[in-house]
């Protein structure tokens, strides 16, 4: 592959991510899902760009591969198993392996139970598959010819082999790398959302494990005794609240629920017991679902962000449960957008990423 192409492989973290897209266009899709917008949608040309340079690198590796060795394609599945039956190979390696079996990491827990022994017998029913499949198709629409190459020199005739295992291979990749990317974009924007709006809320971002003035300070990704919490900010002392964000959509409201009572309600800091309420940010909540009753009921509240200027309900709820004061509170919806906008701008994005 290309060293573009590698790569976009082996970086996908919050800083690969800033670096591609530009830090303006983080507080962009920022402040798009501060106003009710959805994750996904902004980060979707970035995701699509991605599978397609990779899915050219790897048209570029069957060509190249077959360029040199004229039986390339048809030993791609042994290269690829030997690979995988290796003990120590980097991610790409087993990326790329996984991808010439039709394969990916969550098919190789699943159907080979993460046991290499299994991986020859798996080869072997892959390759005879294809055979069947491509045999099959030639009986009804005739044998495929053709050829394919780069003007750099690289030419290749193409079979029924080299379209199939290259065509599962792009598959399997796009899997793959939707996966890597929805992971390495929930990491980076939870933290960014979450530290934007807390510090839009006069709350300063401490490293976790301070709390020399456990005053209107907030953590990231703090680890309870039960679990971990995206955020948690501290009021004052003895009361703070924890939170946790989720981008998942309608999805199963019981996994939103599941997040909120899996929180203790107090923690002991040092020598002083805290009371800790619970909120929970998740994309959307299903039309007639009891999912918020519920939550409050366990003493958590549960808030949509895709509702309009979420935020303010979020202030308002600290406000409930705190007793803290802020002027968004009161604020008129007109104004919310223009006042997120230039809090915005001071934002230290640069510590949360």
């Amino acid at each position: 592959m290309s060293p573009t192409a590698l790569k976009l492989l082996s970086d996908a973290g919050g800083n690969f991510v800033v670096q591609q897209i530009g830090m303006d266009v983080i507080r962009s899709v920022v402040f798009d899902v501060l106003t009710g917008k959805n994750l996904r949608d902004s980060t979707e040309v970035l995701t699509r760009r991605r599978i397609s340079v990779l899915n050219l690198a790897l048209l570029q590796m069957f060509v190249r591969g077959q360029a040199i060795s004229s039986d390339f394609v048809q030993q791609l599945p042994y290269i690829a198993a030997h690979i995988l039956a290796s003990k120590r190979i980097s991610k790409t390696e087993r990326w790329l392996a996984q991808w010439a079996l039709g394969l990916t990491s969550k098919a190789v827990q699943n159907v080979l139970t993460d046991d290499v022994s299994q991986i020859a017998a798996y080869r072997d029913q892959y390759i005879d598959a294809c055979r069947e499949v491509i045999a099959k198709h030639e009986q009804e629409f005739g044998i495929l010819t053709g050829s394919v190459g780069f003007d750099s020199g690289d030419q290749t005739p193409i079979d029924g082999f080299f379209l199939t295992y290259l065509l599962n291979a792009i598959g399997s990749q796009t899997l793959t790398i939707r996966g890597s990317e929805k992971s390495a974009y929930g990491k980076l924007f939870e933290k960014l959302i979450l530290g934007s709006l807390l510090a839009i809320l006069d709350f300063q971002y401490v490293p976790f494990g301070e709390l020399e003035n456990p005053e209107h300070v907030l953590w990231l990704s703090s680890r309870g005794a039960k679990r971990e919490s995206d955020a948690t900010l501290f009021y004052e002392a003895g009361k703070g609240v924890r939170f946790d964000i989720g981008f998942i959509g309608r999805g199963n409201s019981e996994i939103s629920l599941d997040k909120v009572s899996r929180f203790e309600r107090e923690i002991r800091m040092g020598r002083s017991n805290w009371y800790m309420a619970t909120i929970i940010l998740v994309d959307r909540i299903p039309q007639r679902s009891r999912i918020e009753e519920m939550a409050r009921e366990i003493d958590g509240t549960i808030v949509q962000m895709s509702g309009g200027y979420w935020p303010q309900r979020v202030a308002r709820e600290l406000q409930r449960v705190l007793g803290y004061e802020h002027e968004l509170i009161r604020m008129e919806v007109n104004d919310i957008d223009d006042y997120l906008r230039e809090k915005l701008k001071v934002v230290p994005f640069d510590l949360f990423i």
